[in-house]
């Protein structure tokens, strides 16, 4: 039969949770950074951001900004 926790036990499973993250942050900031997804969603995401803010007509050009914006971002647990 499921009761329902009561506030100490939400508030002991809440800060168990928070420690757990507090933990493991630095680790997660290196697997989503050594993540090949990450670097294509990355790109996808700044070359839709220069082709929507930026009026560079050229398109290799389009290209070299969306990759130097990217190079601008680090990835880290705060």
């Amino acid at each position: 039969m499921y009761t329902e926790p009561n506030l100490t036990q939400t508030m002991t499973v809440n800060r168990s949770l928070h420690l757990l993250s507090e933990g493991f942050k630095q680790e997660f900031a290196e697997f989503v950074y050594a993540d090949e997804r990450m670097a294509e969603l990355l790109h996808q995401l700044a070359s839709e951001f220069v082709t929507e803010n930026i009026p560079v007509v050229d398109e290799d050009l389009q290209v070299n900004l969306g990759f130097m914006l990217m190079e601008t971002l680090d990835i880290k647990a705060r």
